[in-house]
């Protein structure tokens, strides 16, 4: 099952260190291998154990969600609508519309924050409505968690969701990845929290797990997971890879608004503003396949036929190159075309 200093370390950075739920011993956790190992031993116990067979996943969402859950027994997987391709912000009642729709005992994928592909999340206030409906429903959250501290620098702020939902009474399953906010990519170091609503269930509920683990890749590598532990444990070293959190998504927040500022100059036409709402890695940019394709064919500016872009790519010496490439498409190749 991994190393239980790192798993309730990272229980105590997604939930908070002033948690009732770890308090009351009603929170816990196991290492995985990485966001999409959490993934996939989550899935497993909900359809194995709880004979949960209904999934939802966001339009768009991370390509893997439908694979993970599918090959781990769910065979309902269905969407719920999420990006408003036409005003380049959430389908909110959309959203709600197909939440409310959702047969009960339905497990329900939520981004914790920086939602990709789009990298537009709720507001405080939609994510109330959405544990309402939730709630009124009886519907399941598993909420994926790959960017904690990493989205907006603030690991309380990017763990918000999350523990409004357990605030409210949930139980609730998330995946924490750190892929990216640790870089260890290739060393598959994750953890997946569970929060139920008595203590009393952590004993079967952790021996059920460890026949999932067993039974899959035995037990999960230590390097990576010791790096991490040792981290979260030590006050001097976690306040410094705080402030190095804080700084890359700061410079991730600077080019986004770099970007607009370029495009805004150039007379670009359309509004620039869901570029700097958007937040994490990714941004729906809302250019049309053709006028990506004149990006890459003329510019050599590589990205995705939907327009999606990851912001890392950008950087002082090359925005104004790319906001001229971005209106340069669009003047030729007019989405209304």
């Amino acid at each position: 099952m991994g190393l239980e200093q790192f798993s309730k370390a990272s229980v105590s950075m997604l939930l908070g260190e002033n948690s009732p739920a770890i308090a009351e011993g009603r929170a816990f956790g196991v290492q995985t291998l990485s966001g999409t190992g959490g993934l996939r031993v989550g899935a497993e116990l909900l359809n194995k154990h709880l004979k949960y067979t209904t999934f939802y996943y966001s339009n768009p969402t991370w390509e893997n969600h439908h694979l993970v859950f599918v090959n781990s027994g769910f065979t309902q997987p269905r969407t719920y609508r999420y990006w408003d391709a036409k005003n380049r912000a959430i389908d909110f009642s959309g959203m709600i519309e197909d939440l409310k729709n959702a047969p009960e005992n339905s497990v329900i994928i939520l981004h914790a924050c920086a939602h990709n592909p789009t990298g537009i999340d709720p507001t405080q206030e939609q994510w109330e409505k959405i544990a309402d409906v939730m709630e009124e429903r009886k519907l399941f959250p598993f909420f994926d968690s790959a960017y904690q501290g990493f989205a907006s620098g603030d690991l309380d702020r990017d763990a918000w969701a999350v523990r409004y939902f357990v605030k409210r009474g949930f139980e609730l399953v998330c995946a924490q990845s750190y892929a990216k906010n640790f870089g260890l990519y290739n060393e598959r170091v994750g953890n997946l929290t569970l929060v139920i609503s008595d203590a009393a269930h952590v004993a079967p509920l952790r021996s059920q797990l460890t026949w999932i683990v067993r039974g899959s890749y035995s037990n999960p590598p230590a390097h990576g997971a010791r790096v991490v532990a040792n981290v979260l444990a030590d006050p001097k070293l976690f306040d410094e890879w705080r402030d190095h959190i804080k700084l890359m998504s700061s410079r991730v927040i600077q080019m986004r608004e770099a970007l607009r500022a370029e495009l805004i100059k150039l007379g670009t036409p359309g509004s620039w503003d869901h570029i700097v709402k958007q937040i994490g890695l990714f941004s729906y940019t809302g250019l049309t396949p053709r006028q990506s394709e004149h990006l890459i064919q003329a510019h050599h500016i590589y990205l995705l036929r939907s327009g999606r872009i990851n912001i890392c790519g950008l950087n002082p010496g090359n925005v104004a190159y790319v906001a001229n490439a971005i209106h340069d498409a669009i003047t030729k190749f007019p989405e209304n075309e």
